[in-house]
C-alpha cells in the first residue's frame, strides 16, 4: 500500500497533486506501450504461421503439378492403370494444397493490420477517463 493512500487529498498542495497526476499518467503509458508491443508481436505470429501455411500450399502444389506431369507421361506412355493412381495422387495433393492455401489466407487475415487496437482502444479509454476527471 501507497503512503500516499492514507494521506488527505486536502492536506496536499496542487503541486503535489499534479506531480502525482503526472506520475501515474507517465506509469499508464509505460503499460500501454508494453501491451502495444505484446499485441504486435503476437499479430506477427499469426502472420508468420499464415506465411508457413502457404509455403506449405506451394511445396504440395509443385508434388502435385509432379505427379500430374507423370500421370499424363505414363498415360501416354503405356495405357495402364499407373497412371490413374499418378492422377489420383495429383488431384489428392492438389486438394491438399487448397486447404493449406485456404487455412494460410485466414490466418494472414487475422494478423493483418499489424496494429496493436485493443490497445489503442484501452488508451483511448483511459484518456477519456482522465478527460473526465479534470473537467469535474
Amino acid at each position: 500500500m501507497d503512503v500516499r493512500d492514507h494521506w488527505d487529498a486536502h492536506d496536499r498542495s496542487v503541486g503535489e497533486l499534479v506531480g502525482d497526476l503526472a506520475a501515474d499518467v507517465t506509469h499508464l503509458a509505460h503499460l500501454e506501450a508494453q501491451l502495444a508491443a505484446r499485441e504486435v508481436a503476437e499479430k506477427a505470429k499469426r502472420g508468420a504461421r499464415g506465411g508457413g501455411m502457404f509455403a506449405a500450399a506451394g511445396v504440395l502444389a509443385f508434388y502435385a503439378g509432379a505427379a500430374l506431369l507423370l500421370a499424363a507421361g505414363i498415360a501416354l506412355a503405356l495405357v495402364w492403370p499407373a497412371w490413374l493412381a499418378a492422377l489420383v495422387i495429383g488431384v489428392v495433393l492438389l486438394a491438399a494444397a487448397g486447404i493449406a492455401a485456404l487455412a494460410g489466407r485466414s490466418a494472414l487475415k487475422q494478423a493483418m493490420p499489424p496494429i496493436p487496437q485493443d490497445t489503442m482502444e484501452r488508451a483511448r479509454q483511459d484518456a477519456r477517463a482522465l478527460q473526465g476527471r479534470m473537467h469535474r
